[in-house]
C-alpha cells in the first residue's frame, strides 16, 4: 500500500465514505415505520450533514483498524466485523433495551434496532479490508490468542474482575458529574426532583436499584471482549492501541448523537450523554488496552 499516491488514498477515502453512507442507509431501513411519531428537538447539524459527519468518522476509523492490524484476509476481516458490531451496534443498544423499553422504545422496535446495524459490520468491513489492502498477506498476520492460552484461568478472572469495577466507577462517576447535573435528562429518565449529593445518590440507587450496578459490570467485560481482537491484532505499541480502542469505544457510539433522534427526543439530553460516554468509554478503552496489551507483563497478574 506505501506505493499508492496521494490521489489514490483521495478516491479510496471517498469511495468508502460514499459506500458507508449507503450501507448506514439501508440498515436504517430496518427501523422504517417503528420509529414513535412525535417532536424532537434538532440536532447539533442537519440530518443530511450528520450522517455524512458520522459516515467520515466511521471511515477514518475503520482505515485506522484496518492499517494498523497485523492480521489479514477473512482473520481481519472477521474479527474487525466482529468488534465493529459489538462495539457500535450491540452495546448501544443493549443500553437502549435496559433504559429506554417502555419509554421510547416499543417491543416491536428493539431487535429491528439490532438489526440496523449489521449492513455496515458484514458488507463495508469487508470492502474496506479488501480496498485497503487489509485482504493481501502480511508478515505475522496469523490469528493467535497466544495470549490467552499463557495466562491462567485465575488472572483472567482477575483482569475482567477488575475491569468490571473499573468501569462501573467510571460509568457511574461520569453519569452523576456529568449527565446527572442536567435537569432535563433526569426528567426525561423518571426522576425529576432536585439532584442528590453523589454518595447519598450512590447510596439509594444501591439500595433500590443494585442489578444497575451488575449490568454495568457486565457491559464492562462485554466492551472489553469486543476490544479484545483489535487490542491483540494491533500491530503498533501499547500507547497507540491505547488511543486506537479509546477512540473505538467513543467516537462511533457517540458521534451519533450529533443528529436529531426520537428515542432520545431532547438535544440536552443527547448532548449530555455524548460528553458523559465519550470521556469515560475513553479513559476506559485506553485503561483496558494497559491491562491486555501483549507488551503488558505484569507479574503481579499472572
Amino acid at each position: 500500500m506505501a506505493s499508492i499516491s496521494a490521489p489514490g488514498w483521495i478516491i479510496r477515502f471517498i469511495i468508502l465514505v460514499l459506500v458507508f453512507i449507503v450501507f448506514f442507509s439501508i440498515g436504517a431501513m430496518a427501523v422504517a415505520g417503528l420509529i414513535p411519531a412525535g417532536g424532537t428537538e434538532p440536532g447539533l447539524v442537519p440530518p443530511g450533514m450528520g450522517i455524512f459527519i458520522i459516515a467520515v468518522v466511521n471511515t477514518l476509523l475503520v482505515i485506522w483498524l484496518v492499517l494498523s492490524s497485523r492480521w489479514s484476509g477473512w482473520k481481519l476481516v472477521f474479527w474487525l466485523a466482529f468488534s465493529y458490531y459489538g462495539i457500535v451496534t450491540f452495546m448501544t443498544q443493549v443500553e437502549t433495551w435496559y433504559f429506554l423499553s417502555g419509554v421510547t422504545v416499543e417491543t416491536q422496535l428493539l431487535p429491528a434496532l439490532f438489526i440496523m446495524g449489521l449492513p455496515v459490520a458484514v458488507f463495508f468491513i469487508p470492502l474496506a479490508v479488501w480496498m485497503l489492502g487489509g485482504g493481501k498477506s502480511r508478515a505475522r498476520s496469523y490469528f493467535t490468542f497466544d495470549y490467552v492460552a499463557g495466562m491462567s484461568l485465575q488472572a483472567w478472572l482477575w483482569r475482567f474482575a477488575v475491569i468490571a469495577v473499573i468501569y462501573v466507577i467510571l460509568y457511574w462517576t461520569a453519569g452523576y458529574y456529568i449527565s446527572w447535573q442536567n435537569p432535563e435528562l433526569r426528567a426525561f429518565y423518571g426522576s425529576p426532583d432536585e439532584i442528590l449529593p453523589f454518595w447519598m445518590h450512590t447510596l439509594n440507587t444501591l439500595q433500590g436499584d443494585y442489578g444497575l450496578f451488575l449490568f454495568q459490570g457486565l457491559r464492562g467485560v462485554l466492551w472489553t471482549l469486543f476490544a479484545l481482537p483489535i487490542i491483540r491484532g494491533s500491530r503498533m505499541g501499547a500507547w497507540g492501541t491505547a488511543l486506537l480502542v479509546g477512540l473505538f469505544l467513543s467516537v462511533p457510539v457517540n458521534i451519533i448523537h450529533i443528529i436529531e433522534n426520537p428515542l432520545m427526543p431532547l438535544a440536552s439530553v443527547r448532548f449530555s450523554h455524548m460528553v458523559e460516554t465519550g470521556s469515560s468509554n475513553f479513559l476506559f478503552g485506553m485503561i483496558i488496552t494497559g491491562l491486555l496489551h501483549r507488551e503488558h507483563r505484569s507479574p503481579y497478574w499472572g
